[in-house]
């Protein structure tokens, strides 16, 4: 070969691997742009059965086919949930494992005990409804109101027992936020879910579920009885019963639905993602099951869920203190 067939050579190849270079940022041939490539895998952090776990799987079965890859359904309720959210926080940001999760595995158990993840470590695709949850007891329960349970309760110290999901969940705060008020001795047995929670409760292995709506089937055939609810107003099943506001108690649950990516997912596949789901929501089938199991439908996209848990986040520190609930199982410090 020539001096000047070798530098023509040199040339043609420096040239190649210029145009290659290139051709991998074009627009378009990015892997955020090209997303999703392969199925997707949605970790929802309870046990099957419950509420969330039946809106989600519906909202998967409709963004699927917006986003043309297929999306499973997993279920880890260990750790109240904070199990699957460790399992997401360690993930690849590719935007391939998500999870599900309510707001207060987010800001709140990171405040009573040491986890495996901080807020910090997930990026919120969106929220797609509000948690609506409350008290229900045995329909042959000698108590029929709150005021009559809490009666009880004051007169059988140790005797009552409740179940949630979690320690440090919105409706263990609300018990033990009941228990400090009113000097109460109760006892708190949590379970993976909330199905479990109320198949405990009909076999009378607790006295009471403070939980998400799982047990309305159970209320509107009688077999259970809703003492009241924790939301702003009364539900639009059981407009007859008070909520714990009207009964006395000031607290109202926070909580809300929400999907997060492990931190570090590119922006342009969590707005894929946020508007796949987003246009889920208007789905009647979505629709016809969030009415179902009476959870409000509420939308806040990525950057608005954002600004919404860091102010949850300050909040229900504030509770928690107010509240003089124990943090004692708190193991290390909380990164906010």
């Amino acid at each position: 070969m020539s001096i000047h067939e070798h530098k023509g050579f040199k040339m043609g190849s420096a040239m190649l691997l210029a145009g290659l270079f290139l051709f991998m940022f074009l627009p378009g041939s990015s892997p955020a742009q090209t997303y999703p490539t392969k199925s997707i895998s949605i970790l929802v952090v309870f046990a099957p059965g419950g509420s969330s776990d039946s809106m989600v799987r519906v909202l998967a079965s409709k963004a699927e086919k917006m986003l043309g890859q297929p999306i499973s359904v997993e279920n880890n309720g260990a750790g109240g949930g904070t199990v699957g959210l460790g399992i997401i926080a360690r993930a690849k940001p590719d935007g391939y494992k998500l999870a599900q999760c309510v707001s207060i595995g987010l800001i709140g158990i990171p405040q009573f005990r040491a986890v495996t993840y901080t807020l910090d470590d997930f990026v919120p695709i969106m929220q797609f409804a509000g948690g609506e949850t409350g008290l229900v007891v045995r329909a042959d329960a000698p108590f029929k109101t709150l005021k009559e349970f809490v009666e009880y309760a004051k007169k059988n110290p140790g005797k009552v027992t409740y179940s949630t999901t979690s320690i440090g969940s919105t409706t263990h705060l609300v018990m033990e936020y009941i228990g400090k008020k009113e000097g109460i001795t109760w006892t708190h047995v949590p379970f993976p879910g909330f199905s479990e929670c109320v198949t405990a409760l009909l076999g009378g292995h607790v006295t009471a579920v403070s939980g998400d709506t799982t047990w309305i089937p159970y209320v509107q055939d009688g077999t259970l009885r809703l003492l009241g609810n924790h939301g702003e107003k009364r539900m639009k099943a059981f407009p007859n019963v008070p909520t714990f506001r009207e009964q006395g108690y000031d607290y109202v649950n926070p909580t809300t639905y929400l999907f997060v990516a492990p931190k570090g997912t590119p922006q342009p596949v969590v707005k894929k993602l946020e508007e796949a789901f987003h246009k889920a929501m208007d789905d009647p089938d979505f629709i016809r099951v969030a009415d179902q199991l009476n959870n409000p439908i509420s939308y806040r996209n990525s950057e608005e869920t954002t600004k919404f848990l860091k102010q949850q986040y300050v909040a229900i520190g504030k509770m928690i203190r107010d509240f003089n609930i124990p943090t004692n199982l708190n193991k290390g410090p909380v990164k906010k």
